[in-house]
């Protein structure tokens, strides 16, 4: 079962590839108070028109470059 994601898209300045933020929102460890966690992951766009700012459904797949692992499901909103 691959893992999936859904986040809003950074950069699309590489040829079929684009970089894809996930926010989380984590507890403080001693405080509790909530806080805003973001990670990058390089994802694979082919076959997908995607443009900056929009929001992506990817998922995990076997590695495709150094730092690539990630190819995108679905295209979650058109901006």
């Amino acid at each position: 079962m691959a893992k999936t994601f859904v986040g809003k898209i950074a950069s699309i300045k590489m040829q079929d590839t684009a970089v894809v933020e996930v926010v989380r929102r984590v507890p403080h460890k001693l405080y509790k108070k909530l806080m805003k966690k973001t990670k990058s992951f390089k994802v694979d766009t082919k076959g997908f028109e995607v443009a900056l700012g929009q929001d992506v459904k990817f998922a995990e797949t076997k590695p495709m470059s150094k730092d690539k692992f990630f190819k995108i499901v679905e295209i979650i909103e058109r901006k």
